[in-house]
């Protein structure tokens, strides 16, 4: 595990799943979130969007957590890793309700400066609709993948859990 594409709906964990994977692999985390909105929410063109991530997977260790299905073949044709957190939709919608609460008119650890947590009905709507709408075009844009491509599917917070403890530091300890 190298170069790891971490994917899943909005409130699944992906940022704190990569950050501590990152810790203990001691590879960059890099927040597609945080690289691609500017201040006040304004998102990057499509062409940055391609730009900044065709960079990324030239690297030869990473770990990139986030969405941006209009770009995330490039992050899954590069990955020798795809993470995939399958978690159920309550759980995410109650994930988002809470960190816009936490967070609120602040920004969160994985974002960029001048972006800060709002609430967004429209992003509440898309992970309420992530398990019909969005969720079967991953599972074949997956089933597509090279087969010597390492697909991981989380359905919960606690095989997420389990998975981070097996994984064992680069040093070869699993603390």
């Amino acid at each position: 595990m190298k170069r790891i594409a971490l994917i899943g709906s909005g409130g699944s964990g992906k940022s704190t799943l990569a950050r501590k994977l990152g810790m203990k692999l001691n590879i960059e985390v890099y927040h597609l979130d945080a690289l691609l909105w500017k201040p006040n929410w304004q998102p990057t063109t499509k062409e940055e969007q391609r730009k900044v991530q065709v960079e990324l997977v030239k690297k030869e260790e990473w770990i990139i957590d986030g969405n941006y299905n209009g770009t995330m073949d490039i992050r899954l044709n590069a990955a020798d890793t795809v993470i995939f957190l399958d978690f159920n939709r309550v759980l995410c919608t109650y994930r988002v309700l809470k960190r816009t609460i936490q967070y609120r008119d602040r920004r969160r650890p994985d974002m960029a400066e001048g972006v800060k947590e709002r609430f967004d009905l429209t992003f509440i709507k898309w992970i309420w609709n992530y398990p019909k709408m969005i969720r079967p075009l991953v599972l074949k844009r997956l089933e597509k993948l090279p087969k010597d491509t390492t697909i991981i599917i989380l359905k919960s917070p606690e095989e997420a859990q389990h998975f981070l403890e097996s994984i064992q530091n680069k040093n070869g300890r699993d603390d």
